[in-house]
């Protein structure tokens, strides 16, 4: 996963065993297998730009669920894909 971010142009740098850090301009986020073969995503994204995070994960044909919440932690807007 992170070689398809880094291929999009994304910084990518490994922040434990299996985590990586990945990095553009508008967003800054740890990706982290899980469990049960999914892959988590937690970070920073411009809010502006929460669509093109989701069309570039619909890109690499992962279906997922994003989440944007505010600085109270109250859930402001939500993409699936």
């Amino acid at each position: 996963m992170a070689a398809r971010f880094a291929g999009a142009g994304w910084s990518s740098r490994s922040s434990s065993w299996h985590g990586y850090e990945l990095e553009t301009g508008w967003c800054r986020i740890e990706i982290d297998p899980t469990d049960d073969a999914d892959i988590l995503l937690n970070g920073v994204v411009d809010p502006a730009r929460l669509g093109e995070l989701g069309r570039l994960l619909s890109g690499f044909g992962l279906p997922h669920e994003l989440e944007l919440t505010d600085e109270n932690d109250v859930l402001a807007r939500e993409i699936t894909g």
